[in-house]
């Protein structure tokens, strides 16, 4: 055990610190919000995480600094929550006690009609505004993702995001005036002891204390960011306790980003990964855009993404692809293997008992390698993959296929990859025949399931068509001028 354990968790809500005793490992803010503190502006929609009517802002230090991010309180524990700050849309005001220039943007451009997801689009506009008060469009509907309104339609909601600081900006803000105060009480509220509630919440001192935890329970769940465990509790009703809280541990939450790569604390989030990831692997932006809406992206963790060993995880094909390898640890030390080794069959992966993800490393691309990464799904933004597919080439000074990675998940119980098809393009002219020939080996790496999201016919299909799109687009132009002249449909 810790040296020393404590017994409650504390965080600030709005304007007053809170202090509980007794939480369940499954209670959401959500439910705390609406049932016990009465802040009924937070809404409760879909239950999931998906359509932001809950959104509210998390504040967390950062290292010395304050920094707030949108999440959805329906899928974020209320155990995970010590030492933040918790804001929801009744705490918003105006600078004379009239509507916040959010509010007032939103009401003069009528961006509202049943007003039910209302609050979540203003809270999600308003951690949008205290970063940027100017965003363009691209940001804005980035930042509106994980929000969905069937009434009034967007079009009047983004030209009140555009109209924001119109209205008023941060720095005259409550968050802004009141941030050495809001500082000063979350850093009163951290503490160096384990927390441990009545065998249902285990919130770690540290790193160490972490690791015996798990050693001691090792039937308990390990909650990082909730995107995946918070559905486990909305949807299938599933005891998760005793659960072990690690989001609030910085050594967990590190990133180190050099000439030879990036490393990722497994606690990193993919907001925070986002920067690093795309300034060494530019292909990842557009990709990391589509993984859950800004609210899911702020919550989820890369290291919780692998650590689930979900086939429809969207992080571990690209990262399988481009050589990553993970850092595992328990109490008797660490080890590191490489990630594509981790999955070793639908619901096992190679992880002794007590050991949990501490490092995720991706090595830095040659120079002469080409990637790319492909996300399949019925709708663009916010969905869960039906098939992704992620290519590594490396082509020899005769234009032959020197090396290839090619992983997919969706298609078979772990991510994996299709190592025939990758046997057949081997040392082979980067060509069309080369490829066609290829392509007919994926019947031999993967048996695809049907499932409401996809066929096991349409996935395989799938497949080989990004093949041959990560060709048609890695072609020499010599080679592009030799292919046939596709016409429009």
């Amino acid at each position: 055990m810790a040296a020393s354990v404590q017994t409650e968790i504390s965080f600030r809500l709005n304007d007053q610190i809170v202090t509980l005793d007794e939480v369940s490992a499954s209670q959401t803010l959500l439910d705390y919000l609406r049932l016990d503190k009465f802040l009924r502006g937070t809404k409760e929609g879909c239950a999931e995480g998906d359509c932001g009517a809950c959104t509210v802002l998390i504040g967390r230090m950062v290292g010395d600094g304050l920094k707030y991010e949108s999440v959805t309180a329906c899928i974020r524990l209320l155990g995970s929550l010590h030492g933040c700050h918790v804001v929801t849309v009744e705490h918003l005001k105006g600078y004379d006690g009239d509507l916040h220039p959010v509010q007032r943007a939103m009401v003069d451009h009528h961006g509202s009609q049943c007003g039910f997801c209302t609050p979540g689009f203003v809270m999600s506009l308003y951690g949008l505004w205290l970063e940027n008060p100017h965003p363009n469009r691209h940001e804005i509907e980035k930042s509106l993702q994980g929000n969905l309104c069937r009434c009034t339609g967007y079009a009047p909601i983004i030209k009140a995001a555009e109209a924001m600081a119109e209205n008023g900006l941060p720095e005259d803000d409550c968050l802004m005036a009141e941030r050495k105060e809001i500082i000063q009480c979350l850093k009163s509220l951290k503490t160096e002891n384990r927390i441990s509630m009545a065998d249902q919440i285990i919130v770690p001192a540290n790193l160490e204390d972490l690791a015996r935890a798990i050693e001691d329970q090792p039937e308990a769940t390990l909650v990082a960011g909730a995107t995946d465990a918070g559905l486990w509790v909305t949807k299938f009703m599933r005891d998760i306790s005793p659960a072990i809280f690690i989001s609030h541990l910085e050594e967990l939450q590190t990133i180190d980003s050099n000439a030879n790569g990036v490393t990722l604390g497994a606690g990193v989030s993919y907001s925070d990964a986002y920067g690093p990831l795309v300034k060494h692997f530019p292909q990842l932006g557009p990709f990391w855009d589509r993984i859950g809406g800004e609210q899911v992206r702020n919550m989820g963790t890369v290291g919780g993404n692998i650590a689930n060993g979900s086939p429809i995880g969207d992080t571990p094909p690209p990262l399988i692809v481009l050589g990553a390898t993970l850092t595992l640890r328990g109490t008797s030390g660490n080890r590191t293997i490489p990630l594509e080794e981790f999955f070793i069959e639908y619901g096992k992966q190679d992880r002794a008992p007590g050991e949990f993800v501490e490092q995720v490393h991706i090595p830095a691309l040659g120079k002469n390698d080409q990637f790319a990464v492909y996300k399949i799904s019925k709708r663009r933004d916010e969905d869960i993959s039906a098939v992704c597919g992620a290519f590594l080439l490396r082509l020899d000074e005769a234009g032959s296929v020197e090396a290839i990675k090619i992983a997919f998940g969706g298609m078979a119980g772990t991510p994996k990859r299709a190592s025939n098809v990758e046997a057949a393009l081997i040392g082979k002219p980067w060509n069309e025949e080369t490829v066609a020939f290829a392509i007919e080996q994926f019947d031999q790496d993967y048996e695809p399931l049907s499932d409401w999201r996809a066929s096991a016919k349409y996935r395989q299909q799938v497949a080989k068509n990004l093949l041959h799109r990560f060709y048609s687009e890695t072609a020499t132009p010599e080679l592009l001028s030799s292919l046939p002249t596709m016409s429009a449909a």
